[in-house]
């Protein structure tokens, strides 16, 4: 989808209706027949980020309850997400984006929840929150130094946390 790349290429707040256009190679006019305001566009896409996550937070559930070592399942999983850098920089704009709009903020609100549900089967929701706070942390911190995922370092993490 042509707005998720331009989200993921300059940020919510540089995207117009124009640039998604000629990413996609349509007419200006097909883009704001389709979506009458630059927010409605936005707002499409950052849903379709958000359903897209949910899959992939239900499919982390899955293998979780397959494979019950946390500590090696789950920075597993943390590490093929980061592989697609595109949509994991969408969804930490859609994350900023939320803490300034509070129309966003349910979209954003629902990967805490679902991460949360998709981890307190195998630790409990209390260990469950602060994987979702350590992973996110891991996560943003990748992003932000373009250097690969530490995952030694977050297994070493994850297991502080998960094993008594």
């Amino acid at each position: 989808m042509a707005a998720i790349e331009m989200i993921a290429e300059v940020g919510l707040e540089r995207v117009t209706h124009r640039a998604i256009a000629a990413r996609a190679g349509v007419p200006l006019g097909t883009t704001t027949y389709y979506f009458p305001t630059l927010h409605d566009l936005l707002d499409a896409a950052l849903e379709h980020a958000a359903n897209t996550s949910r899959t992939q937070l239900s499919n982390w559930a899955t293998a979780l309850a397959e494979d019950g070592r946390v500590s090696t399942v789950l920075p597993d999983l943390v590490q093929e997400y980061l592989t697609d850098r595109t949509r994991a920089l969408v969804d930490y704009e859609l994350y900023l984006a939320a803490a300034r709009d509070v129309r966003l903020r349910p979209l954003a609100l629902a990967w805490l929840e679902d991460a949360t549900a998709a981890l307190a089967p195998a630790v409990g929701v209390e260990t469950a929150r602060a994987l979702v706070t350590l992973i996110d942390g891991a996560m943003l911190q990748t992003l932000v130094t373009g250097h690969a995922l530490d995952i030694d370092a977050l297994r070493r993490q994850v297991a502080l946390l998960t094993e008594s």
